[in-house]
């Protein structure tokens, strides 16, 4: 499969891509219309696309007694089918696993009508350099590639600069999701996509949660083969633009308007992104290891209505202590980076009401 000129223009100028969580029911069943509801927010937010099947959609649904992968890559599928064209809104599936389970898993993406897969390197530890990009090949083979770097402390590893050269050489690799939450890291792949014979057909993503506008509106000049090189992050496959979304729309348009234009102030633009990244913090709990990470997505999405409770499919999964209290501080300090009111209005519109923040 390879990828449409639509889509890869669309990948190119950037775009936002909230990572979609999982709608439960109390028992932990799948809540169908819950899922959908979400789908139908992250498009109504104004985002370019979604990645389905990835770590806020929790990796449990792979387990043989849950087996939710095709059921949630379908449902956000019809959702997208029912309200845009195939060519105007990206859709991203998780791919995890082994080379059997990752070219299965690709198979069923594709059946799904997605674009591309962000296959994750978690769980490959005991695989070589050489081996994991042999891995890749396969899946490309398969299905489009986005690229991706996970931090260590989630499930990732290191990888050299030689690594990532290798990769960016991979034909259908086209974007690289860089998690590294590490400038040396992060610096590593920018350099190695930059000095890639194949560095205009790769478009770069940030997934560092922790530096999300300083990755954005930050135009890497370097020397590659010679010559001098801008290399630029296009747009962002996160996490945390799975809340707050039509904020996080808002605010990339600003990043767009300064990147392409000089529109704005950098100053400025970099104290928005020390409140999202403070706005993160509360979310994602760095201080107890990122164990509240998904909770405190669903903690937001439930206190607008968008979801119906915060479970998840351990449950041991759980909001930490005091993190419950963070989201409130972040909520009051930075009002201008949540979207209630547009949420709201969005419920109102599906004859629903949202829950009273709290």
């Amino acid at each position: 499969m390879q990828l449409s000129q639509d889509i890869k223009y669309l990948l190119s100028e950037g775009t936002v891509i909230p990572a979609h969580p999982l709608a439960l029911h109390e028992d932990r069943s799948l809540n169908e219309a819950g899922q959908r509801l979400l789908t139908q927010y992250y498009m109504a937010a104004g985002s370019g696309g979604i990645a389905v099947g990835v770590h806020t959609t929790q990796f449990e649904i792979r387990n043989p007694e849950t087996d939710l992968l095709r059921p949630v890559l379908q449902l956000a599928a019809e959702e997208i089918a029912r309200v845009k064209t195939p060519a105007n809104f990206i859709k991203v599936a998780g791919i995890c696993g082994n080379t059997a389970q990752a070219l299965h898993e690709a198979r069923l993406a594709v059946d799904c009508g997605y674009h591309l897969g962000l296959v994750s390197p978690g769980g490959l530890r005991n695989m070589s350099e050489a081996e994991i990009l042999r891995h890749i090949a396969d899946i490309a083979q398969v299905i489009p590639v986005f690229g991706f770097y996970l931090q260590p402390a989630v499930g990732g590893r290191v990888f050299s600069y030689s690594f990532w050269r290798a990769f960016a050489e991979i034909k259908n690799v086209h974007a690289i999701k860089v998690a590294a939450f590490s400038r040396y890291q992060t610096l590593d792949v920018v350099r190695a996509v930059a000095g890639s014979e194949r560095s205009n057909d790769i478009a770069l993503y940030t997934g560092n949660d922790d530096n999300i506008v300083a990755d954005l509106i930050t135009p890497f000049r370097l020397q590659a083969n010679g010559k001098p090189v801008v290399k630029h992050f296009s747009g962002g496959l996160l996490g945390h633009w799975a809340v707050w979304t039509k904020a996080a729309v808002k605010l990339f348009a600003e990043i767009k308007a300064f990147q392409r234009h000089g529109a704005g102030n950098a100053s400025a633009l970099l104290q928005k992104g020390a409140a999202v990244t403070d706005m993160n913090a509360a979310i994602f709990d760095p201080a107890n290891h990122f164990h509240g990470c998904i909770p405190g997505i669903h903690q937001v999405l439930y206190q607008q209505g968008l979801m119906k409770g915060t479970w998840c499919l351990r449950a041991d999964e759980k909001l930490s202590e005091g993190q419950q209290a963070e989201i409130d501080r972040v909520r009051a300090a930075y009002p201008d980076q949540i979207d209630d009111v547009f949420v709201a209005d969005f419920l109102k519109s599906r004859n629903m009401e949202g829950n009273p923040v709290r």
